[in-house]
């Protein structure tokens, strides 16, 4: 079986396109255009030659030697925090921004929790002089102050989302309240593998770019294109599908996707999609999401805000689904605890998104020929001051 998306959208019985119909037109045409677009030999040229120049892509594959001596395996760490803006998510909002271009749209809107997409938007929106108007939810403005500033730096509008739990879920709602407000002129860039089909599919192609190169890398340096595991964290999920992508059909590769367990699974304060979510839709898919008995959405809760959002992916739904993928919930304390121990086993402060990724290797027992691939999908700058708050540093 496959686990990409099929042509109507599902990834097995996730996915679709559950929208307004004041939307529909909107989603029609890129549904339409997408992929004839991305496919064309200039659209190719520009987003690889910014990846390249701009970006600064290929990210180094980086062989973690004391990690690797300490858990007795090989442990490689795919360096996304590398990336222009500090994570992976410029991948993605390059591609997003030629598309927007290509489809003749003037204004660009996007949601953001942790705030790095919404910096990655404000980025790209500054490199092609596009207006751009980020919604972020009221508390997650408070937690991720570096980012709002960077955001105004680079020109683009911060509004807050003030209703529900003022987080990302909230932040999203706001984005498409405005988008079928504004339908001729806006374009909304997505930044996870969430929202109604082509987003997932889209997104995930954008970020392939990420397993691309681990197979390169890992041929150029091992030998073999595949390693024994992939892990990375997944909120929406968008670095960890692109880290996934080009290995989901080789059932020789096992894919860990690691969630933020908050405050424990059981706890009441938790973002564990997988070990809580019920199937339903949100933001225009079908995908497992966390809600009460008569369906309404329940608050997420995780230290990282970029990983409380009460859903998941449709394509990660199916790969828990399906059993091709292993979650594993982590928590709050866990994760913060790896944010230290990296910074001082490797000299890299990782964002508290990725930290959650590296609890597993104390979940989970590694053989010594084994070859595991974490990615580290951000850098830990814009979570200083919850490191600062949380270590009394």
């Amino acid at each position: 079986m496959s686990y990409n998306v099929n042509e109507k959208g599902y990834y097995g019985e996730f996915g679709g396109a559950y929208i307004p119909e004041m939307l529909y037109p909107n989603v029609e045409e890129l549904r339409q255009q997408y992929l004839k677009i991305t496919a064309e030999p200039e659209f190719q040229e520009e987003f690889d030659a910014l990846l390249k120049d701009y970006v600064g892509r290929p990210t180094p594959l980086y062989f973690a030697a004391r990690l690797s001596e300490k858990y007795n395996t090989k442990i490689y760490l795919k360096r996304e925090d590398l990336c222009h803006t500090g994570a992976h998510k410029v991948n993605n909002t390059i591609g997003q921004i030629l598309l927007a271009k290509r489809l003749g749209k003037t204004r660009i809107i996007a949601e953001t929790g942790a705030g790095q997409h919404g910096v990655a938007t404000a980025t790209v929106c500054a490199l092609m002089g596009l207006e751009c108007i980020v919604y972020m939810g009221e508390i997650d403005i408070k937690r991720q102050a570096p980012n709002v500033a960077r955001m105004k730096m680079l020109g683009a509008e911060v509004r807050p989302a003030l209703s529900g739990s003022r987080t990302l879920k909230d932040a999203t709602n706001e984005a498409i309240r405005d988008w079928i407000n504004n339908p001729v002129d806006t374009y909304y860039i997505i930044g996870s593998v969430v929202g109604p089909h082509p987003y997932p599919d889209m997104v995930a192609r954008f970020q392939s770019v990420i397993s691309k190169e681990i197979k390169e890398q890992l041929l150029e340096k091992e030998g073999r294109e595949n390693p024994d595991y992939v892990i990375a964290c997944v909120g929406g999920g968008s670095n960890a599908a692109g880290a996934f992508y080009h290995f989901l059909d080789n059932p020789d590769v096992n894919i860990i996707a690691v969630e933020a367990a908050g405050l424990g699974v059981d706890s009441g304060e938790s973002a564990a999609t997988s070990a809580l979510g019920k199937i339903g839709v949100i933001h225009g898919s079908k995908t497992l999401l966390m809600q009460s008995l008569d369906g309404q959405i329940t608050e997420p809760y995780s230290i990282s805000a970029g990983l409380d959002y009460p859903g998941v992916g449709p394509m990660h739904a199916n790969l828990f689904a399906t059993k091709r993928a292993e979650f594993i919930s982590i928590t709050d304390d866990q994760a913060m605890q790896w944010g230290l121990k990296l910074s001082q086993m490797e000299g890299l402060i990782p964002a508290i998104e990725s930290a959650h990724a590296f609890a597993v290797l104390e979940e989970k027992k590694f053989k010594p020929s084994d070859i595991i691939v974490i990615n580290l999908s951000g850098r830990g700058d814009k979570d200083l001051n919850t490191y600062i708050d949380y270590f009394k540093l």
